[in-house]
């Protein structure tokens, strides 16, 4: 099996390079490409800057960013500070240096062609305007990997959302270019913590499929910096049992701002400070619309996806040793369409099939969501903090819809220009009606508290939060199949529902959430050591459940020539239900359904060298995660229905492998590699064949079992002349499992099919400003290719049955539901 998805993956390559030779459209890319490129290129000498990052304490600052705005280009610091960056010769080059809770450095450099300049940069941190202790510690010593997101508003992205980048890190894996939802290590949608912030952020409640998604909470261009783990995440973190993405926030120390227009939607985001840096604002306003996109699915409708929202975040410094912050979101998301008609072939060459659809109704979706948090942190002494956060989320969400649909499915006999010849093998009627409401308030208060003391940092935390879910449920569908209402009635006065769910359900409860941990620094000849221990707790008061999360890593970091880092962790990481956890797929709640709990063990080494004299690191983790008291679930697009009234145990193992680096010098990019096994057994479950055969199922693949992911994200600009650019995304994943159509019969799975595409931009800079100030710094243009090979990837199966077979049985086809295909995509952005 392993062999036969390294070959389909190896094939999905080749297809690129196919693509290039044979395409029909080969001489319009080409063409287009020349265009965007077809203007002077001004050829200029370069010189070589190197030097090292220092805090005030003389330590090596790493991770530290090193940027040239004028052209995007820029570096980071190596583990023991240095860096090393070329650039233009003949003319004052403006440098800024940054990291996250330091202040902003710039420079300007001249140098002469062939140079190499050294100059040493000592970052100090905010102390004007302290308001956390500042812990400088290496992102592998919190199991957290470090995006950078320099280029963000320069990425062919589908979504516009910030998770497409993450989807190409080691661990990650997602089959939805539409969705802002992926799964890590064989984790669920749900099992993913999000903080900005130091808040939790939530998603909405009702969304079944990617169409209706809208924009995700975090806003790229008010974020300065991204931090990411896929597992072995400390205490501090929640009880969530994959990952962790912790989003900070920009607090600008003057003004700026960024626009950014295209055919999928509209960016606006202004930033600033006050006169004396007490007051600072960072403000962003989006829209997105995916019609263009959706215009390329089989479904031919009428669509009108409207998604926007408002986020600002104030922080403004009441002393040296007080600020009060504040964070706010107000989002409005519409999903409106009438379909008309659709066309979907699949099958084999031996028998290929066409599903035929017309269309009478329409759909029409919302989700409102209304965010607010306060926080104040306050440092008694220069070693300790306090921080004291209360937040409130609200969502109001609706599904409602109303659509006939008149099918016939064939057998396509004979191709030819005039059109298919099909042999009619099922035809009828459906009927879907819904008028789904939802309606949740959260709203917590929280403390956390950082220590430091001699070669040693204890954190803790202390959370209350007080949910209430209101739920109504009307959902109904009818099969009319060959005349006959299915399921089929012998009473000529009775009609048979496919489907029906009603249900109201109410959900009051209370958590409380605690943590403390500590992490240690020792030292001997030979080697450097983190050791960091810690615990969670968290009670719901719904069920009575106490849930105890212990959690402990180990950091080794020997002095050998060549720079190593190893990694252990591993911990309890349980997971209390939330709402849709407790409930079935006919609505029914399951007030007894305990936490779900994960024992993870992650192994990991970087690998620091040189190539090509620029800095590279190599990542290898290999992890075991057993699972028990799991909640078995099937995956129906981008909705997760539980089966609460079910128990399972079982595991996920894999190897990742992640190389970046500066494969082109100045701009980072790289290639990730991770194989998975991930398995479940549930108890009592079983289901009975058409012979009567009663059959026990052991072990079989959970939803997100992926044998094989592999992506890249690349980077490259024409030497000579950096304002053009060129950025490359590519995602390939063997066939994820999708579930079967048999309610409350987890281990009913199938094959979704591999996915692949690739998207590439190509951007230029059309507007330049050398120096720092007020106005038009820059103005790009992108052109974006989405889908460049035309991929037909599947998102989720529509079940049809059709007459009986040669066996006298009823046939169940599953026919795709595919995904967008390729599409252009022009931007325009700039920043002042």
């Amino acid at each position: 099996m392993l062999f036969h998805n390294l070959f389909s993956f190896f094939e999905f390559v080749l297809n690129i390079h196919r693509f290039l030779r044979m395409s029909k459209y080969y001489k319009g890319y080409i063409a287009l490409f020349i265009s965007f490129l077809a203007s002077s290129v001004t050829f200029s000498q370069t010189a070589i800057l190197s030097g090292k990052i220092f805090t005030e304490s003389n330590e090596p600052l790493v991770g530290a960013n090193i940027n040239i705005p004028e052209y995007k280009l820029g570096t980071v610091s190596n583990a023991d500070g240095s860096f090393l960056i070329k650039i233009q010769a003949n003319k004052p080059v403006y440098l800024e240096f940054s990291f996250v809770t330091f202040k902003t450095t710039y420079d300007t450099v001249l140098a002469k062609p062939n140079d190499t300049i050294f100059i040493n940069y000592t970052l100090h941190p905010e102390v004007s305007n302290l308001t956390e202790v500042v812990v400088t510690e290496r992102d592998r010593e919190n199991n957290l990997t470090r995006i950078n997101i320099r280029a963000i508003d320069q990425l062919p992205n589908p979504s516009g959302n910030i998770e497409s980048l993450v989807k190409t890190l080691i661990g990650v894996a997602s089959g939805n270019e539409l969705s802002s939802q992926y799964s890590v290590r064989g984790g669920s949608f749900e099992e993913n913590l999000v903080y900005v912030n130091d808040i939790e952020i939530h998603r909405p409640f009702l969304v079944q499929n990617a169409m209706q998604e809208g924009l995700s909470f975090v806003n790229p261009n008010m974020v300065s910096s991204i931090q990411f783990s896929a597992g072995g995440f400390k205490a501090e973190y929640g009880d969530k049992m994959a990952s962790v993405l912790d989003i900070r926030y920009k607090k600008p120390s003057e003004f700026e701002g960024s626009a950014i227009m295209s055919l999928l939607g509209t960016n606006l985001h202004i930033a600033g400070a006050s006169k004396n840096k007490k007051l600072t604002y960072n403000t962003g306003l989006r829209y997105k619309t995916t019609k263009y996109l959706l215009n390329t699915l089989d479904t031919k409708a009428d669509y009108f996806p409207r998604f926007g929202d408002f986020q600002t975040f104030i922080n403004y410094d009441i002393s040296k040793k007080t600020a009060i912050s504040f964070l706010g979101n107000y989002s409005l998301n519409r999903f409106e369409m009438e379909p008309h008609v659709r066309t979907t072939k699949f099958g084999s060459i031996q028998k290929t099939l066409q599903f035929n659809v017309f269309y009478e109704g329409e759909e029409l979706d919302k989700f409102d969501s209304y965010m607010g948090a306060i926080s104040i942190s306050h440092n008694p002494t220069t070693n300790l903090n306090l921080k004291f956060i209360g937040s409130y989320f609200q969502t109001d969400e609706a599904i409602t819809y109303d659509i006939l649909s008149e099918y016939y499915m064939g057998i396509i006999t004979k191709t030819s220009k005039k059109g298919d010849t099909t042999v009619v093998i099922g035809s009828g009627k459906s009927l879907e009606h819904a008028r789904n409401y939802l309606n949740a308030n959260i709203l917590s208060f929280e403390h956390k508290g950082t220590w430091l003391y001699n070669r040693s940092v204890t954190k803790w935390g202390l959370k209350w939060q007080y949910e209430t879910i209101y739920d109504d449920i009307k959902e109904w569908r009818l099969i009319d199949s060959a005349g006959y209402s299915s399921p089929y009635s012998t009473s000529s006065s009775e009609i048979n529902m496919d489907y029906l769910i009603q249900a109201k359900n109410h959900l009051e409860s209370q958590r409380i959430q605690s943590y403390i941990q500590n992490m240690w620094r020792f030292y001997s000849s030979n080697a450097e050591f983190g050791l960091t221990m810690g615990i969670r707790m968290n009670y719901w008061n719904y069920n009575n459940n106490l849930l105890v999360s212990p959690r402990a890593s180990l950091i080794i970091k020997p002095n050998w020539e060549h720079q190593w880092l190893f990694t252990l962790s591993t911990g309890l990481y349980g997971q209390p239900p939330f709402y849709k956890e407790l409930k079935d797929y006919t609505g029914k709640i399951y007030p007894s359904v305990k936490s779900q709990k994960s024992l993870h063990f992650v192994a990991g080494a970087d690998y620091h060298y040189k190539a090509w004299g620029r800095p590279f690191i190599l990542t290898t983790e290999a992890y075991f995660k057993y699972l028990y008291d799991i909640i078995p679930y099937k995956v129906d697009n981008v909705q997760s229905v539980y089966m609460p009234i079910y128990n399972a145990r079982g595991y996920a193992v894999g190897l990742d492998f992640r190389i970046y680096g500066e494969f082109v010098p100045g701009t980072e990019s790289w290639f990730s590699v991770s194989l998975l096994r991930t398995r479940e057994n549930t108890y009592n479950d079983f289901y009975t064949t058409l012979s009567g055969k009663v059959i026990y199922p052991e072990y079989y693949r959970r939803p997100t079992d992926q044998t094989l992911t592999f992506s890249i994200f690349f980077q490259d600009y024409l030497p000579m002349n950096p304002n053009y650019k060129v950025y490359l995304m590519v995602n390939y994943g063997t066939g994820l499992s999708y579930s079967g159509p048999t309610p409350n019969r987890p281990s009913e799975t199938f094959s979704l099919g591999q996915y692949r595409r690739v998207d590439v931009g190509f951007s230029r800079i059309i507007k330049r400003e050398k120096t720092k100030k007020i106005g038009l710094n820059d103005i790009w243009i992108t052109c974006e290719i989405l889908n460049l090979l035309d991929a037909q990837n599947n998102g989720s199966y529509e079940y049809i049955r059709t007459v009986e077979n040669n066996e006298g049985y009823a046939e169940d086809h599953a026919v795709p539901n595919q995904l967008t295909r390729r599409t252009f995509n022009f931007k325009i952005s700039t920043k002042f």
